[in-house]
């Protein structure tokens, strides 16, 4: 004990770290800062776990385009824990990506933003903008047939940006094609860039929380005055602040435990994404699903009209972040109560709806050909003889249950044949077999009369009498 006090007393002469964040710890709060307030805390918990098994994970990824898939092939089945330790760094980039948006819309709803919290706003919507960016990025280094499409998809973007869309479209892929140059600037990104980026911010972030210290809870009737709210501020600190350790810390530190269990659970019980198959840029019936944080955005330029999808892809984003760095400038003062302020609340609900609903049409992906359906049993052609079976298995083997759904059974591109006898004649059902129609191929130069006589009754008998 007297040679661990004598190496802390040196080291604490050497560096006044001890002291330093002994007062750092200690430095006084507004009472009543809640579990409200608990959502900044365990989003950095989150990314230094992220860190932690990012490095676990590098010392056994190969960031090469032919053995990336491999490798992770390894770690997930072969190594040691590997699995585990891909589970807590897939459910840990889920757990940072929505609490990174919970606490700023917490800020947003108290109008924590306003004066003098400005840059912290400003430097939030930075590392926002990075946790996105890293999430993309991970998806795209687990370098599977989902990873390649991504990526294709995010250069295609990129190339719309008017003036520099090429060089943007090259930057992402590094270079005119797919291939190993692109993984390597995708791993550069997510392993240093964007990881040093966010260690920046989030440093520049705690240092004006400690600086400008943390909004107290809004209150109505006390709005926000730029000339007098430093010197109130102080005040109240001075007569009602409590240290943050331990009266306001222990709900961080209950809430991150919490989320640090919920992410260990995950990762052991349900484990990581499965891997797709192997990146293929040229295999066009791949149908290739982002993780779960995109599929909103995913379904949104899925279902957009072609004429607008240049002026939303562009746009949309640029006039997002244009709002979101405008708006403590656009409203620094005045009242932060969210009672007050009703159209905070309709904004927040308005986006939650809007994604909430995008991201509900993304998972069931109705534009998406079903290339998984399986085959129609005879129960359901219900004939096991004759040309409606025959009809039936044509119906499986020309792929028509990838678009068109029977009895539940099939894809939700095209639309539902059940009771197509019911609507269309036998002379309509042919000829739309043979001339096709929207995204529909004509059958026309494909099957023989009997092959169509038979689908044509198969169909034919899809209704309700």
């Amino acid at each position: 004990m007297r040679l661990l006090k004598s190496v802390m007393s040196w080291f604490e002469d050497r560096t006044g770290l001890v002291s330093s964040m002994g007062s750092i710890m200690r430095h006084p709060v507004p009472p009543g800062s809640a579990w409200f307030y608990v959502f900044g805390s365990a989003t950095l918990l989150a990314f230094l776990t992220q860190v932690a098994t990012g490095i676990a994970l590098a010392f056994m990824y190969v960031p090469s385009s032919g053995e990336a898939y491999q490798s992770l092939q390894f770690i997930t089945n072969d190594s040691t824990l590997g699995r585990v330790v891909r589970g807590i760094h897939n459910w840990g980039a889920s757990a940072m990506i929505v609490l990174v948006v919970i606490h700023m819309v917490q800020v947003y709803l108290f109008a924590a933003y306003k004066y003098p919290r400005e840059m912290n706003w400003l430097t939030g919507v930075v590392l926002l903008a990075c946790t996105v960016i890293m999430g993309f990025t991970g998806q795209v280094v687990r370098w599977d047939q989902t990873a390649v499409w991504s990526v294709i998809v995010a250069a295609e973007q990129a190339g719309r940006v008017p003036f520099i869309g090429k060089w943007l479209a090259d930057f992402v892929i590094g270079g005119e094609t797919i291939g190993g140059a692109t993984l390597s600037r995708m791993f550069a990104y997510h392993v240093f860039i964007i990881p040093g980026l966010i260690f920046i911010f989030i440093g520049f972030h705690l240092y004006l929380v400690l600086r400008n210290g943390i909004s107290e809870p809004p209150e109505i009737g006390k709005p926000v005055d730029p000339k007098t709210y430093r010197d109130s501020y102080e005040d109240m600190l001075k007569k009602k602040g409590v240290p943050f350790w331990p009266d306001a810390a222990w709900r961080d530190v209950v809430f991150g435990f919490s989320v640090m269990v919920a992410i260990l659970l995950l990762a052991v019980i349900v484990g990581p994404p499965d891997l797709g198959k192997p990146p293929d840029p040229s295999n066009l019936d791949a149908l290739p699903v982002p993780d779960w944080y995109f599929v909103f955005y995913f379904a949104l330029f899925a279902l957009m009209p072609p004429e607008l999808e240049s002026y939303l892809i562009v746009g949309g984003p640029l006039i997002i972040g244009i709002l979101l760095l405008a708006l403590p400038f656009i409203s620094n003062r005045g009242e932060r109560s969210p009672l007050r302020r009703p159209w905070a609340f309709a904004v927040v609900v308005l986006a939650v709806a809007s994604i909430s609903s995008l991201w509900a049409i993304g998972i069931s992906s109705p534009w998406s050909p079903n290339f998984d359906a399986k085959p129609l049993t005879a129960e359901i052609i219900g004939a096991s003889t004759g040309p409606i079976y025959e009809g039936g298995e044509l119906f499986n083997e020309k792929g028509c249950l990838y678009c068109h759904a029977i009895s539940g059974h099939g894809g939700q591109r095209g639309p539902d044949l059940t009771n197509i006898g019911n609507r269309l004649s036998t002379n309509e059902l042919t000829w739309r077999i043979m001339n096709g129609g929207l995204n529909m191929p004509a059958f026309g130069g494909t099957l023989t009369n009997d092959e169509l006589s038979s689908l044509v009754a198969f169909l034919k008998s899809r209704k309700v009498d």
